[in-house]
């Protein structure tokens, strides 16, 4: 009989319920879901009337953070699950090391170089691990490219050109919410791009070397809605008259997971999920372009736009033998606002292979069912079940996670600067 591991989650809002729901409907054979932790108990309530309500989950129990310690005192879990706001990541991964007990943390590990440092040395004096989850490495057609690299189809990878659009729902949403302050998320090149720089290291099996990065807030904030003739603003949109015609506004109270999840629980700690994305406040960019030089000598040219018509992306990787392209078009989605099996899902996708001196031709690999492109569910198994060798080791630890958030923050610090940051010194 399989040993089942216990866990406590520490964060229990919208990316919360990706993994208490799969270990209360999926894997309760191999999982024990203990104890929530979270600064807003509402929230906590919401989740635990879920799991029972919904998959008959016995209660759990609830702790703040002001009483992790005691929780982990007396849970005794193997394994801590972190999904709080991104600025507060190194804080439980650390001590969780520290009280004995492995870590699983949602992306990005952290948002900065000092706490980067700070998990790395603990992994290293503890010798717990820590696994960050980059569910885009298990999409199939992303498996595929790296198999495709792999076998050398065309040759040694000297540069990829990365153009990532969100559009102007999901890419809206983070001018609405906790991540516009980039003292929260690290901004978008931390927060979203984490995924993207971990899949070319993932690809291309070089680690970056050289950053160099432009980067500003073009479209969102009331300056740029200042600009283009925008004369009425709101601070928050739900019950906001003058939020009704807006298509950016996101209404807490017409949705029901929205309003259990934060509406009702505002009161607790003051937290709007529905701002202005055209208001004041807005630390982070919404149009981004980065360089990287990896330590294989392979360019990276990357693009990150936070409100395109469409969600999706381009991909080409040129090599000495030809070039790959894959074009990848999303569903677009609002976090926490409907099923999460389609956050990310696959609308369209082509994978076409041009050899240098043969003609063009285009790969088929199966469109993965479930979100991020049909990774999700093969994470979550990886974590949770029971998985069998992975050829391509798609598992990321500590070390995965330092290197995509390390070139977000590289490329931070050259948009302040003006100047390239090696990524080494970072680190040291």
């Amino acid at each position: 009989m399989t040993t089942r591991k216990k866990y406590v989650l520490v964060g229990a809002g919208g990316r919360a319920r990706f993994f208490y729901s799969a270990m209360a409907e999926n894997f309760r054979e191999t999982t024990e879901l203990l104890a929530l932790c979270d600064i807003n108990q509402t929230r906590m309530d919401y989740a635990k009337q879920q799991l029972q309500m919904k998959f008959g989950y016995p209660e759990v129990r609830t702790y703040k953070p002001e009483a992790f310690d005691r929780m982990i005192e007396i849970e005794k879990p193997d394994v801590v699950i972190v999904t709080s706001v991104d600025r507060t990541h190194h804080t439980y991964i650390i001590r969780a090391m520290e009280l004995g007990c492995d870590v699983i943390t949602e992306k990005p590990m952290t948002i900065d170089e000092e706490k980067c440092r700070h998990i790395l040395e603990t992994v290293e004096k503890t010798g717990r691990n820590v696994r960050v989850t980059f569910n885009y490495r298990y999409a199939p057609h992303h498996t595929k490219v790296r198999e495709l690299i792999e076998e050398g189809v065309i040759g040694q990878v000297n540069s990829v050109h990365f153009e990532w659009l969100l559009n102007t729902k999901h890419g809206a949403d983070y001018f609405r919410r906790w991540h516009r302050d980039k003292r929260n998320s690290g901004g978008l090149l931390v927060h979203k791009s984490t995924h993207h720089f971990d899949l070319v290291s993932f690809w291309i099996g070089s680690e970056p070397d050289t950053v160099f990065a432009l980067g500003d807030l073009l479209f969102y904030g009331r300056e740029n809605a200042e600009k283009r003739g925008v004369t009425q603003f709101y601070d928050r949109a739900t019950g906001n008259p003058l939020a009704e015609d807006d298509p950016f506004a996101l209404h807490l109270d017409r949705n029901g997971r929205l309003k259990a999840l934060y509406l009702d629980a505002e009161h607790e700690d003051g937290y709007l999920r529905d701002q202005n994305v055209f208001g004041d406040g807005i630390s982070i960019e919404d149009t981004m372009g980065v360089m990287v030089r990896y330590r294989n000598k392979a360019i990276l040219t990357y693009s990150l736009n936070a409100y395109s018509p469409w969600e999706g992306y381009r991909i080409a990787f040129n090599g000495t033998r030809g070039r790959l392209e894959m074009t990848i078009m999303e569903q677009s989605y609002v976090n926490s606002g409907g099923d999460k099996s389609l956050e990310g899902a696959i609308k369209n996708k082509e994978i076409r292979v041009f050899p240098m001196f043969d003609r063009p031709y285009e790969v088929n690999v199966e469109t993965g069912v479930g979100g991020h492109g049909g990774g999700d569910p093969v994470l979550l198994n990886d974590i949770f079940g029971e998985p069998a060798e992975d050829r391509f080791k798609r598992a990321a630890n500590h070390m995965d996670g330092a290197r995509s958030i390390l070139v977000g923050i590289a490329a931070n610090r050259a948009i302040r600067t003006g100047q390239p940051v090696k990524v080494a010194d970072l680190l040291r």
